[in-house]
């Protein structure tokens, strides 16, 4: 029998490149491709409801499609502003971590009359993790990060 041989490449050039591909498919997505993407898909503070309701069907006979393309250009600008994280992003994936809402704030800097966070911490978890224990841990990880600072 022979052995296989290796791979010139390593699973962190694999990574890489992943993540490379990862920034670079979400850097500067098609404007109108932003546009088709929101017109069926649920508004978020309607998801949890008995009736969700579509970014079309939001928007449908309120000024319908000027408010429409407002809100697709502020997607489109805040995707193409986001901070690139795909490598976290692939890490996560490999990890079978799931990313949460929970985040920890340390410090803000009143720059611009803005504050701006100096330290912000998102977390991901298992999927096992229920909702409840996932908030516990956060709270005892702040709790104990404020005490000693």
């Amino acid at each position: 029998m022979t052995a296989h041989a290796r791979p010139p490449y390593t699973d962190a050039d694999l990574r890489a490149e992943a993540a490379r591909q990862h920034a670079e498919l979400a850097k500067d997505p098609y404007f109108m491709e932003v546009g088709e993407m929101m017109q069926s898909a649920p508004v978020a503070h309607t998801v949890d409801t008995s009736t969700p309701v579509s970014w079309r069907d939001l928007l449908r006979g309120t000024g319908g499609d000027r408010q429409y393309s407002e809100a697709q250009g502020c997607i489109h600008d805040l995707i193409c502003t986001a901070a690139d994280t795909s490598a976290w992003a692939i890490a996560l994936g490999i990890d079978g971590l799931e990313p949460e809402e929970h985040t920890l704030t340390v410090g803000y800097d009143p720059g611009n009359g803005v504050d701006t966070p100096r330290v912000r911490l998102h977390f991901a978890f298992h999927p096992d993790l229920d909702h409840d224990a996932r908030t516990r841990f956060v709270m005892e990880l702040s709790r104990r990060v404020l005490a000693n600072l």
